[in-house]
């Protein structure tokens, strides 16, 4: 199977205290990659935890159709809302 390498050319300049690297190298090695292999894979899957909810979700049909009537619901008042956005703001 070929495999297909991807170039690296892009990098990322990280400062950090003694005991922050020393704890990278010990997690790094109890995984058998290297700091930038550890670093990276890290990163990597906190970015995409965090850009999840922001990119897709997946609904079954039932979710589906409640999510779509929810967008075509009539706008419910918000009493409150209306008076937070009317009253003065403090950097008036």
């Amino acid at each position: 199977m070929p495999s297909t390498l991807i170039r690296k050319d892009e990098r990322i300049d990280l400062r950090l205290s003694g005991p922050a690297k020393a704890m990278l190298q010990r997690a790094a090695a109890a995984r058998h990659k290297t700091v930038s292999e550890f670093v990276l894979d890290s990163a990597q899957a906190a970015a995409a935890e965090t850009l999840a909810d922001r990119s897709e979700f997946l609904l079954n049909e039932g979710q589906w159709q409640a999510f779509l009537a929810a967008l075509d619901a009539p706008q419910k008042p918000k009493p409150g809302l209306d008076e937070l956005l009317s009253a003065k703001s403090v950097f008036e």
